[in-house]
């Protein structure tokens, strides 16, 4: 799965990425709509579902089954709405509910929440609040890390 900051995604068959050299310049991915610059996210598609995390707190879990498999170099799906509240994608991870994510804001906050925790939405919304920001503060980035018991 290839998922753009704008909110695009595409799932291929791994088969379709050749394996090249390493001179090659490699292969299309996924093709830009206008304004869309960047590839945020690229993830296997070996757990149950995709996270998605944006710039302004919010995520969504979606089913993988939810992204058909397409060729290589599409424009892809929508993944989550980028415009108003959610701001760009800031990426995208395959998850279990066995999992735990790290978010980390601009401004040094960190959260630790279970990934069971965010709810498992379609591919067409916003999703949900995952860390609450101040003024002038963005999610600067986000781990998968594994449970650990409490002591």
């Amino acid at each position: 799965l290839v998922a753009t900051k704008k909110g695009q995604a595409i799932r291929f068959s791994e088969e379709d990425a050749r394996e090249l050299g390493r001179t090659g310049q490699g292969v299309i991915g996924i093709r830009f709509k206008e304004g869309e610059d960047q590839v945020v996210g690229i993830t296997l598609c070996s757990m149950p579902s995709i996270l998605t995390v944006t710039e302004n707190g919010f995520g969504k879990r979606t089913p993988i089954e939810d992204y058909r498999i397409q060729g290589r170099g599409g424009s892809g799906v929508i993944n989550i709405k980028t415009e108003g509240r959610n701001g760009d994608v800031i990426g995208v991870r395959a998850v279990k509910d066995e999992q735990e994510i790290i978010v980390i804001s601009s401004k040094g906050q960190t959260i630790r929440i279970p990934v069971n925790g965010i709810s498992v939405i379609g591919r067409n919304t916003q999703g949900v609040t995952i860390i609450r920001l101040g003024e002038n503060e963005k999610v600067a980035s986000f781990a998968i890390v594994q449970k650990t018991e409490a002591q």
